[in-house]
């Protein structure tokens, strides 16, 4: 029975690969790539030349058994195309069946986007919540962030060049203007990581086109200690129904100023809006 190797690989510095990751790379029968170019270049730099296999999320039925019956007879390393395989590819459905077909599954730590993001942040480490891609549609990606936006952990998530800025001014909207890390191409050539308010990194990233990958590490809602008293929330919810906000809107926006949890305040709105009838 072989094993299933999860094997990082560098998220841009091609540098940041272990001594580990390259022997396996080297060693095992069959290397199952999420895009089979993309890793090529990685192989072909350090004059690895194990058999590729692609497996990604359009060919996941048929590449899944073919990947079983190789385990049947030797190890298999999984690669994505940047970092750690399993987070936001399809990975985990072969890790799965992996395991439930009696085979070990081992880690070959290393580069991680997200992970670099947060301790680079300067945003507490101590907690939190990765939520990887926020939806394509404004009404889901609204959705998501309001669902969490009372949660007290750091919140990182993954974003593409051309929805960041629509993701930025929707997490001020619902969120509040809380601190954040906007991290640009990690470990490459022209890496940056903007430090500010989320309004702030609004600003900076409006001055011109955003270009690169993108990882984004948001404060958690306020600590339990700077709770707002009832009276402040129902003045606030007040305040926002004058103001024409929609209940779903005012109710998360409260809860990222308040660090009370969303459906409490959407229940004491609802309560105002009908005692008024």
């Amino acid at each position: 029975m072989g094993t299933l190797y999860l094997i990082a690989t560098p998220i841009g510095n091609l540098e940041d690969i272990s001594a580990r990751a390259l022997r396996l790379l080297k060693e095992v029968q069959y290397i199952a790539a999420e895009d089979t170019r993309q890793t090529r270049k990685l192989l072909s730099h350090f004059d690895i030349h194990t058999p590729l296999t692609s497996y990604h999320e359009h060919s996941q039925g048929p590449k899944l058994k073919f990947i079983l019956e190789q385990l049947n007879t030797g190890d298999v390393g999984l690669v994505s195309d940047a970092g750690t395989p399993g987070l936001n590819d399809p990975g985990y459905d072969l890790v799965r069946a992996a395991l439930d077909a009696g085979h070990i599954v081992s880690p070959v730590p290393g580069a991680c986007a997200p992970v670099a993001a947060l301790v680079a942040s300067g945003l507490s480490t101590d907690a939190f919540l990765f939520l990887g891609y926020l939806p394509r549609k404004s009404g889901e990606r609204r959705r998501v962030l309001e669902e969490n936006a009372g949660q007290p952990y750091t919140l990182v998530f993954l974003e593409t060049p051309h929805r960041l800025l629509a993701a930025l001014e929707e997490m001020h909207d619902i969120l509040g203007n809380r601190q954040a890390a906007v991290a640009r191409e990690l470990t490459k050539l022209y890496e940056e990581i903007f430090r500010g308010t989320l309004e702030e990194a609004r600003q900076h990233f409006s001055l011109q086109a955003p270009r690169g990958e993108f990882t984004l590490v948001i404060a958690g809602s306020q600590r339990q200690d700077e709770l707002w008293d009832e009276m402040r929330v129902s003045q606030a919810i007040s305040l926002g129904i004058e103001a024409g906000l929609a209940p779903s809107r005012l109710a998360g926006k409260i809860a990222a100023e308040s660090g009370w949890p969303r459906r409490d305040i959407y229940q004491m709105l609802t309560d105002l809006q009908n005692s008024g009838e």
